[in-house]
């Protein structure tokens, strides 16, 4: 079931984990500097947040805070911006992310 709108006040969090192609870290790091300004572009976007894994270094979290579900899944994934960022980023991944959603529900 999709979300419509933030849940008890809320934002939805989007969670990718992406696997970039060894080697190829410091060209993502470069290239993702590029692409964020387009997804920070779209209407509903909060926030995001890149993470680096220590352990895996060609291991990245994903974290963008969204509005509504459909922010995303519709307003960014079905504009011409999105065909852009995989233009710039999706070749990189090796295997393609799986992307969720997530809303809060306790925090300390």
């Amino acid at each position: 079931m999709y979300v419509s709108t933030t849940i008890m006040g809320f934002v939805i969090v989007e969670h990718a984990i992406l696997s970039v192609m060894p080697g190829r870290e410091d060209e993502f790091e470069a290239s993702f500097a590029k692409a964020k300004t387009i997804i920070a572009s779209m209407d509903g976007f909060r926030e995001l947040t890149l993470l680096r894994c220590i352990e895996r270094r060609n291991t990245y979290l994903l974290l963008v805070e969204w509005n509504r579900l459909e922010d995303h899944t519709e307003g960014f994934r079905g504009s011409a911006h999105y065909q852009e960022w995989r233009r710039i980023l999706h070749h990189f991944y090796d295997p393609l992310p799986i992307v969720e959603h997530y809303v809060q529900v306790q925090k300390a």
